[in-house]
């Protein structure tokens, strides 16, 4: 994929996400996990914390995986090592999300694969934090 042509799929899919799942939402403030998904919040996207181990995050109930999560997601941001890329994705593919985000840092070469042969959208190595900046997106209407 071209660089335009990922800048392209980034600006759609930030423009047409209202709702969002984060898969690794720390509880810790100090980390990226927690920041990036407030910061989404504070754009107006709704974000869902999944988390295995907490029942809230930020005062947002949290689910322990993908598949607990109720209602459609149109994202779902992977704050993950990329060994579990791949098993997120096919989480993401069975839960009908919208597309994939591997946070920065962040790849896999099997979940963009699978999300490729499901025809999801799928962006790595990127962050949705930085990526609203840089398309100087505010608060969702």
């Amino acid at each position: 994929m071209a660089a335009t042509d990922k800048a392209e799929l980034i600006a759609d899919i930030l423009r047409r996400t209202r709702r969002a799942a984060v898969v690794g939402f720390s509880t810790d403030p100090a980390k990226a996990a927690q920041r990036v998904p407030l910061r989404m919040l504070r754009h107006g996207y709704e974000v869902v914390p999944v988390h295995p181990t907490v029942s809230e995050v930020v005062g947002l109930t949290a689910y322990p995986d993908l598949a607990s999560v109720p209602g459609a997601l149109d994202l779902v941001v992977v704050f993950r090592p990329p060994r579990e890329a791949d098993g997120v994705a096919a989480a993401a593919i069975a839960a009908a999300a919208g597309a994939v985000w591997l946070q920065l840092g962040i790849t896999s070469e099997a979940a963009r694969a699978r999300c490729a042969a499901a025809g999801m959208d799928y962006v790595e190595d990127a962050c949705v934090a930085i990526e609203l900046d840089c398309l100087g997106l505010g608060p969702l209407s």
